[in-house]
């Protein structure tokens, strides 16, 4: 089983097969970026995923977690590379509370263009927060209607129809 622990600062192996997987999608530009093609500062790597910093951050710090392996999105991401993805996050998330002095981190995925994906290789941004940043919720909350909340609580439930 590959190893979670953390590749700050160290070299990593790579299988071929996983290369050339990568190396079939030399549009995505995260692709390129695990390949090596691309640039980038690059902050963690393992045997299934890649770190590496955002070149538009949110705020300081701001990075991003991909997968090897391209999947475009959420929906299409394999569980083993979602599982591993993820905990790459939470290990990158503890480290920017550590290192940076982050007062709280946000992972945020988007899922399609109405979600607001640009890249359609699957990432998860990891966003430290601090106290005095700029960043706000994009929505306001406020109470929804109970019985609409119902509704669609049953038709995810497959209880409609």
């Amino acid at each position: 089983m590959p190893s979670e622990r953390p590749a700050f600062g160290r070299a990593v192996r790579i299988s071929w097969d996983s290369l050339r997987r990568a190396m079939a999608e030399s549009d995505c530009l995260f692709c390129g970026i695990v390949a090596g093609s691309i640039p980038s500062e690059t902050i963690d790597a393992n045997e299934r995923t890649v770190a590496f910093m955002d070149i538009n951050p949110a705020t300081a710090g701001h990075a991003l977690v991909v997968p090897r392996v391209h999947s475009a999105d959420l929906l299409e991401i394999g569980t083993d590379d979602l599982a591993a993805t993820t905990l790459a996050a939470q290990r990158l998330a503890k480290r920017m509370k550590e290192v940076l002095g982050a007062d709280g981190v946000n992972l945020i995925n988007a899922c399609g263009a109405a979600a607001w994906q640009t890249v359609f290789h699957f990432h998860i941004h990891v966003v430290p927060r601090y106290e005095d940043d700029p960043l706000k919720l994009p929505w306001i909350p406020e109470s929804g209607n109970s019985d609409e909340i119902a509704a669609m609580a049953a038709e995810l439930r497959g209880e409609n129809g």
